[in-house]
């Protein structure tokens, strides 16, 4: 099997017309990925349209939405990412952190 090397490419983008760079560490991951066909537009314009179509979610830079919770722990309230539903301790940030460290994750 031969090695496919990549080399930087200059595309430009189909939304504002810049140039960018489509480097070889990037074609090496769509390829890895299966994808066929190079990005059509800029990192700054496909960050925009993401935004745009997630409705500006939390992985896309959005404010993430936090809920109260008790720490099964220390007792104090703290506020987490996600609903807490009950059937799971929740840990404040301090609490977690010596749980995972005692998990050894």
């Amino acid at each position: 099997m031969t090695d496919v090397v990549y080399s930087d490419k200059t595309l430009q983008c189909r939304e504002c017309g810049a140039d960018f760079t489509f480097s070889g560490g990037e074609q090496e991951f769509y390829a890895a990925k299966g994808l066929l066909n190079e990005p059509a537009r800029c990192p700054d314009c496909r960050s925009a349209r993401r935004s745009r179509l997630n409705g500006g979610g939390y992985e896309m830079g959005g404010r993430r939405e936090m809920h109260a919770a008790t720490c099964a722990s220390c007792g104090i309230e703290t506020q987490v990412p996600f609903l807490p539903r009950g059937d799971r301790p929740v840990y404040c940030s301090t609490c977690f952190d010596r749980v995972r460290a005692g998990a050894g994750v």
